[in-house]
């Protein structure tokens, strides 16, 4: 255990209060200086009392009533006091760390926003977040709390110090060296929790979504329908059986021997009190001297376990504490000029976007998602993507609208690369919806707005978006319109059909007008023939004088594109038109012959 406990280790285990007192003093400077002052009128007011105390009992003794009397309505008033100041000082904890929660959340949830899908798509760093958020309410205030207390004990025990010295200085020391093994093995304890609590992480998160799966609305279905409840009630069972075993284990090693180790301070304490109580009826101690002597000797040795226990507390509670910090120093991507760019680059030469030898592999994988791809797309020019799941048609649009950067190659807009635009000033100019669009528990209007932010309360703009995506109808059906709230989290609100949600999200991409590309990840996958057949129509009319990329399995839109290009193993084998690329009888015309087959 001593490689453990070294100073160096419990220096560097602490290093992360100063900061966490920074950010603290940043959030809530009153509330902090008002916790700061209290504790130390907290830690003078219990010498105070003791003192009084023995005062009454030599006031007693004597004989003198109302010496008595005065000192024992100041003890009352003293105690009065003394009760004042922990009331507030727990009421000042509990709002501190209510704003705490607050704002470190943010911070997390602010931090989380700012980096790359790369990391969204990492295990490794859903565990760090989880390791971030699991302590954020509460492990900072436990800091500021223990530094707070290692303080006002601290003072405490400098008083009590400093009335038994008089007494005996050497049983002083042994009553405050019988205190640091329980200290020790606490430290001990809480790096093996935090240990434990680190590691198993990604068992805290299956278990958290077995949880999800159980009870959600998406999965409530095919859970009952498939009676999948059974199953994952003995996967949550299994799981936190084994969680359950660890922490139970843990506590019980942890429990045994601080009990065992507080025995020795308790041997001392009474072996010092024995001492005195036999000075005492020796006449070498006055009853009062007495009385002041055991309880300071008691509160003194109950003072120094105090700072050991805030020590240990402040150890443990700073290892969790490096998981919050280093998730924020997470590094974030940057532009080639490492600036922030005030207006979108000059075009220089051609308008469009062209892909150079662009390849890409996901984190952590040998294959290749996209290989070799070289591609321009006119300005103005629609281009249509074909190809089997998994070919990299997703892996393309992510490229383009810069959530990945490519691994090699280049991909560049009107001239320039797109790492040298700033990526709010490059996704206003696009318009997209994935596949696997979102379906906010939100009102419908909310759930257009999002496509275009800063524009979401122009009604005018929310009319025409719905009118576009084709979703008039939909919203005619609605009892509140626009107001009408969407999902079934929520009080009074409405289930859509997944056609339904579709014709929203393609109203979302159209808010996005001043956009001058247009991205449609199978954008009529769950529309019914007669609305798909409607948005064919207007598609030309929707995507004139706009640069539009279109993924789709559905041949009759795929043919209006002016190119169409077929991906498979993530290379472009075929491109041309739909014309060209059936006289090749390659791929395109293979896809398509199936297809067609189907409707005969």
């Amino acid at each position: 255990m001593s490689n453990r406990f070294s100073l160096t280790t419990i220096r560097e285990s602490l290093s992360f209060t100063p900061r966490t007192l920074r950010l603290t003093w940043d959030t809530a400077r009153g509330m902090t200086l008002v916790l700061g002052v209290l504790t130390v009128v907290a830690a003078l007011l219990p010498l105070a009392v003791v003192y009084v105390g023995k005062t009454i009992i030599d006031a007693v003794v004597a004989g003198d009533a109302d010496a008595t009397l005065r000192l024992v309505l100041l003890e009352l008033g003293i105690i009065t006091a003394q009760a004042l100041i922990l009331r507030t000082l727990s009421l000042t904890r509990q709002v501190l760390g209510a704003r705490l929660g607050v704002d470190i959340n943010l911070m997390i949830l602010k931090k989380a926003q700012s980096l790359s899908l790369r990391h969204f798509e990492d295990p490794e760093f859903y565990d760090q977040l989880t390791r971030a958020r699991r302590e954020a309410s509460s492990r900072p205030l436990l800091v500021v709390t223990d530094t707070f207390q290692l303080l006002q004990n601290f003072l405490t025990l400098a008083g009590y110090i400093t009335l038994l010295v008089s007494y005996n200085a050497w049983a002083v020391v042994g009553l405050f060296l019988a205190a640091i093994p329980a200290a020790l093995v606490e430290m001990h304890f809480s790096t093996t929790a935090f240990r434990l609590r680190n590691w198993r992480s990604p068992e805290t998160r299956r278990l958290n979504y077995v949880e999800h799966v159980l009870a959600n609305d998406g999965h409530a279905k095919e859970v009952q329908l498939f009676n999948l409840g059974p199953h994952f009630l003995e996967r949550y069972r299994s799981i936190g059986e084994k969680l359950y075993l660890e922490d139970r284990k843990l506590a019980v090693k942890r429990s045994s021997w601080a009990y065992a180790l507080s025995l020795i301070g308790t041997a001392a304490f009474y072996g010092c009190y024995a001492l005195m109580a036999l000075a005492a009826a020796a006449r070498q101690l006055t009853l009062g001297e007495l009385t002041l002597y055991v309880a300071a000797f008691r509160q003194g040795q109950q003072a120094f376990q105090s700072i050991l226990t805030a020590i240990g507390g402040m150890y443990e509670n700073n290892l969790y504490m490096s998981n919050l910090f280093a998730f924020l120093a997470i590094p974030t991507e940057v532009s080639l000029d490492e600036k922030a760019h005030l207006a979108a680059p000059a075009a220089s030469g051609e308008l469009g976007v062209r892909f150079e030898g662009v390849g890409f592999r996901y984190p952590g994988q040998e294959r290749w998602a996209l290989e070799a791809i070289d591609l321009f797309i006119p300005e103005g020019q629609s281009l249509a993507i074909v190809g089997h799941n998994g070919a990299g048609k997703t892996t393309f649009i992510k490229l383009l609208t810069r959530l990945y950067e490519p691994t090699t190659g280049r991909i560049l807009l009107d001239g320039q690369d797109l790492r040298a635009w700033d990526p709010a000033l490059l996704r206003k100019r696009v318009g997209v919806i994935f596949q696997d669009f979102n379906r906010y528990q939100l009102t419908f209007g909310e759930n257009v707005g999002v496509g275009s932010i800063e524009h979401a309360e122009d009604p005018e703009r929310l009319r025409r978006a719905v009118e576009r995506g084709g979703a008039t109808e939909v919203v005619s059906d609605m009892s509140e319109g626009l107001a009408t709230p969407l999902g079934r989290w929520f009080q009074k609100g409405t289930e859509l059909s997944g056609g339904q949600w579709q014709k929203i999200a393609l109203a979302r991409a159209f808010m996005r007008e001043e956009a001058d590309i247009l991205i449609l990840d199978e954008p009529t996958a769950a529309l019914d023939a007669e609305a798909e057949f409607a948005i064919f129509e207007r598609f030309r009319s929707l995507t004139r004088g706009r640069t539009t990329i279109l993924i789709s399995h559905r041949f009759p839109t795929v043919r209006m594109a002016d190119e169409i290009v077929v991906i498979e193993g993530g290379r472009i084998r075929e491109h041309g038109t739909h014309d060209e690329l059936l006289a090749l009888s390659g791929r395109y015309a293979h896809l398509f012959s199936i297809q067609a087959s189907g409707y005969l």
